[in-house]
């Protein structure tokens, strides 16, 4: 049996698979995220321990015996978060998150570092970990003098699981700290903000053993013999493990929390420019590209909250199938946007709203605004010569008839939407579980089985390509009023 945890920015979900790569049961702990300023966004550590504990309890209480079986775990979590751990391993302070804002002023000095861009592939942004670490030295050096050691979230879960500081290259190409062509941590990178080498933990590929379960944790959770836990990888290196894309080609868009456009690639071809991330994948000699917008489905939540109507309501208010662009123009940039501008200052704008307008016309017009941006992140990843002719489509969005169809014909692209079932980032750390154990990645790595498929819609693509101008019309503008 083989366990693959995943620790989300709102919770943490494990999931037991057999060998076959069949689901046994999955669990799910939630807690919180803190706010304490503007700008802000951190967790407490121990959460994430407590969340494992009890997803693993609830688990082991409903399958003991495939519990007892285990042999091996495999890690996924939210990218970027600094936590700090001082030279006996406590936490140091709250980790910070990978949509915290509070570093642009440090993410630009170190964007603009000679060679930093190079080495690490990617803009320097806001969220990455390096700057979060330079503001930690200017506005906390109480705490920074005494960093021993800096782990990404999944990783001070690994710590916990096998005392072991250990990461993997998809998780850490997300630092600025990692030479991304080389898959190593880079001396010059760690330089420029003024940290340690011996302050990072060991490398090992996402399918490589990286660590073993303690010994107590064994004898807690029941389990008959040794348990290698995986290298594991960032988020949605590991879910492109669960929807089997990882050869050059393949990708999948995510209307999630955030949203993601992604495709794996056989060869590290970066374009820091154009905002497109440029990370390693969980598995060898893979990278992946990607354009990230930072609110998807959270632009809906905001929506919800305002209008006090529950997200589901919302999107029955539209029809099955879409009739045409909105004449409302919506800017998604609720916390700032990553791909393709950078730009942790701008935000959101509802343009053209007519007193007729209702919960319909505001939902639709919302739907459109990240589809847009989404567009945007295809433009960005066409200039490395990255296209699609169809995109296994995931997150909770795709629920959505309405939003998807949209979101195809704006992109252009067919839209494979998997079968019900578990095809994200738990059951990918699962299976890199089952990698580090000694299975064939190609056989273990599998694209769902597909429910059915959306087109674009060709007759609506000239209206909707004139709805995206105006939309790329209005950022310049509202930069200019917001600055």
């Amino acid at each position: 049996m083989f366990l693959g945890l995943d620790v989300g920015t709102s919770g943490l979900r494990a999931l037991l698979a057999d060998e076959g790569g069949n689901v046994i049961g999955v669990a799910d702990a939630a807690y919180g995220v803190s706010h304490p300023k503007t700008g802000w966004s951190e967790q407490d550590p121990q959460d994430w321990i407590t969340a494992c504990q009890s997803a693993v309890a609830e688990l082991r209480g409903e399958h003991p015996e495939a519990i007892s079986a285990l042999r091996g775990i495999g890690l996924s979590g939210h990218m970027h978060g600094a936590t700090l751990l001082d030279a006996d391993g406590k936490v140091l302070r709250p980790c910070i998150l990978w949509n915290d804002t509070r570093s642009a002023i440090e993410a630009a000095e170190l964007d603009g570092t000679e060679g930093v861009r190079d080495l690490s592939g990617n803009i320097v942004f806001p969220g990455f970990t390096a700057p979060k670490l330079a503001w930690v030295k200017t506005h906390e050096p109480d705490i920074y003098a005494q960093i021993a050691k800096v782990l990404l979230p999944k990783d001070y879960l690994r710590f916990w699981l096998t005392g072991s500081y250990i990461s993997d290259m998809s998780d850490s190409a997300g630092t600025s700290w990692l030479d991304v062509g080389a898959r190593d941590w880079s001396p010059t990178l760690l330089e420029a903000s003024g940290m340690r080498r011996d302050q990072m933990p060991d490398l090992v590929e996402g399918s490589a053993a990286g660590g073993e379960l303690r010994a107590d944790l064994r004898a807690d959770w029941g389990i008959k013999g040794s348990v290698v836990v995986a290298g594991g990888g960032g988020d949605n290196a590991v879910a492109a493990c669960g929807a089997g894309c990882f050869r050059e080609g393949e990708g999948f868009v995510s209307l999630g929390t955030s949203g993601v456009l992604l495709a794996a690639k056989s060869a590290y071809k970066p374009d820091p420019a154009s905002a497109v991330h440029t990370f390693c994948h969980a598995v060898p000699q893979t990278w992946y590209q990607m354009g990230v917008i930072l609110a998807a489905t959270d632009c809906l939540n905001w929506l919800s909250r305002t209008l006090g109507q529950t997200p589901a309501t919302l999107a029955g208010r539209l029809p099955n199938e879409v009739k045409g662009p909105s004449s409302i123009t919506f800017l998604p940039y609720l916390s700032g946007e990553r791909t393709p501008h950078n730009d942790a200052q701008i935000r959101a704008t509802l343009a053209g709203l007519d007193i007729g307008d209702g919960p319909a016309e505001l939902t639709q017009a919302v739907m459109e605004g990240v589809a847009f941006a989404l567009r945007d992140c295809l433009e960005a990843l066409k200039g490395t010569d990255t296209s699609f002719t169809r995109l296994l489509a995931v997150g909770g969005g795709t629920r959505s008839p309405y939003w998807v169809e949209t979101l195809a014909t704006v992109l252009g692209v067919s839209l494979d939407i998997p079968d019900k079932g578990e095809f994200g980032a738990a059951l990918g750390a699962a299976r890199l579980a089952m990698t580090a154990t000694g299975a064939d990645l190609a056989s273990v790595m599998r694209a769902p089985p597909i429910s059915h498929t959306i087109d674009p819609r060709s007759d609506l693509i000239e209206a909707y390509d004139t709805s995206y101008a105006r939309y790329r019309a209005l950022y310049p503008n509202m930069k200019a009023l917001m600055t």
